[in-house]
């Protein structure tokens, strides 16, 4: 199809595209308007290993500190990565429900719903488990990099203001808690092992250096027990929006208004193509130019030249053609 008669048709069209266009646009604005808002907690934090005072220098015998692989590597590493790993795991999602509501949550938000409807209807299962909740976990909670900084960005989504701020507040201390507690008691088991050796060890020359080794094990040990950030420091607490800002509704609303036209633009357009017009649309949209064409060889040796003339896109030559042109054979035959 011509480009020239595929947009003569879709102009024709533009009633019907405009009104397609309203009802998708409204439906995609209810469906943005009506879907359950929730409110943002967020906190700050940084690598504990780039302090001076870090407990992991404090842990180690030399003042040397690595905090990263290399200047072409920005991931996380060490304790820190440790922390950002535990903050999603399922040890955590077994804490909030321990700690928190969110089972009952989750399964009265299941339950609600045209999809609650329609899981009662099915006879599937409405009441949320630790699966539902881990889930839950990795979709709404964001670890976000900053590229100016080795600060890293906690952002945790809940409809529940209050709950937000104080599962985030839980995560975050569970992550750090974890880290701890794990140092801790690797450094106690290493201890008792070294105590346990040097009370048999008899020659000077060895146990030297065991009581090196012990000596940096029980500080490791003072330093996770006293120190309240081992893996993570707090740059900025976690804090909670006062309004709610999920989903971002003048966003959606702005990319609703430029998709719905151009789908039914091109869904029309592609209509066109695949399926073409009525005849009678694409003689309307040819707007009667070389109409003359189509019609049969008698009539237009019997046409009155006059009448020909008066047809758009005549050429004083076509007639000739035309005349000579042979006849069809049940043309011919009459």
């Amino acid at each position: 199809m011509p480009l020239e008669v595929l947009l003569r048709l879709l102009w024709r069209m533009r009633g019907r595209l405009l009104l397609l266009t309203l009802l998708l646009g409204g439906a995609g604005a209810a469906a943005v308007l009506l879907w359950p808002r929730a409110y943002v907690a967020e906190a700050v934090v940084a690598p504990a290993e780039t302090t001076g005072l870090a407990a992991s220098t404090l842990m180690q015998s030399g003042t040397v500190l690595q905090a990263g692989g290399s200047l072409l590597d920005n991931r996380p590493g060490g304790n820190f990565a440790v922390y950002l790993s535990a903050l999603r795991s399922p040890e955590a999602a077994a804490m909030l429900i321990r700690e928190t509501p969110i089972l009952r949550s989750l399964g009265e938000r299941r339950a609600s719903g045209p999809m609650g409807w329609l899981r009662a209807l099915l006879g599937l299962r409405l009441a949320a488990d630790a699966d539902d909740v881990g889930r839950w976990l990795e979709r709404t909670l964001s670890v976000t990099q900053s590229l100016a900084a080795v600060t890293v960005s906690l952002e945790l989504s809940h409809p529940d203001r209050a709950a937000a701020l104080d599962m985030l507040a839980r995560l975050h201390g569970f992550a750090e808690g974890k880290v701890r507690a794990d140092i801790a008691e690797l450094a106690a088991r290493r201890s008792a092992v070294l105590e346990e050796r040097l009370s048999r060890e008899r020659d000077v020359y060895l146990r030297t250096p065991l009581y090196d080794l012990l000596a940096q094990h029980q500080r490791a040990s003072l330093v996770a027990l006293a120190d309240t950030a081992v893996a993570a420091r707090l740059v900025s607490a976690p804090s909670v929006e006062i309004s709610p800002s999920l989903p971002n509704r003048p966003l959606l609303l702005l990319l609703l208004g430029v998709s719905a036209p151009l789908a039914v633009l091109l869904g029309a357009a592609g209509w066109l193509l695949l399926f073409g017009p009525p005849p009678a649309r694409v003689a309307r949209a040819r707007g009667g130019r070389d109409a003359w064409r189509d019609a049969p060889v008698t009539a237009l040796r019997d046409a009155p030249v006059a009448a020909l003339r008066d047809a758009p896109g005549f050429r004083p030559d076509s007639i000739g053609r035309a005349a000579r042109a042979p006849l069809p054979d049940a043309v011919a035959g009459e």
